[in-house]
């Protein structure tokens, strides 16, 4: 068994995983349910740094306007609409997602505490 804690990144592919085909949820969200509101671009740094190959669905994570942010290489703006088009989302001529149709709300109330992030301390030796 590893002793190795959790890190914010792994909460937030935990959160990430949560958002079901067909809906979006922004970087913001995802920190706030994490507990840590003031952490949406840490969201979006997790998510650049996802290994390659990985299932969380971070096409799904969009900005607070109901946009794309998307400026690298491996996750194009593009492939982003096309995978979000292909689970039904629909996009306005500004490029913008209707958040009252297509918003993940985030887990019920009573679940939220399970994915908040609270590192441990470290501890010292000797």
């Amino acid at each position: 068994m590893s002793d190795k804690q959790p890190t914010f990144y792994d909460y937030v592919y935990r959160v990430v995983r949560l958002v079901p085909a067909g809906k979006v949820t922004t970087y913001g969200r995802v920190a706030a349910i994490l507990g840590h509101p003031r952490a949406a671009r840490a969201v979006g740094y997790a998510l650049h740094n996802l290994p390659e190959g990985s299932a969380v669905p971070w096409h799904r994570v969009i900005n607070f306007r109901g946009m794309i942010s998307g400026r690298c290489e491996i996750h194009r703006p593009e492939i982003q609409r096309l995978l979000l088009e292909a689970e039904g989302v629909v996009f306005d001529r500004q490029g913008k997602v209707d958040f009252a149709r297509f918003l993940w709300k985030g887990p019920p109330p009573q679940e939220v505490k399970r994915y908040r992030y609270h590192p441990l301390p470290e501890m010292r030796m000797g």
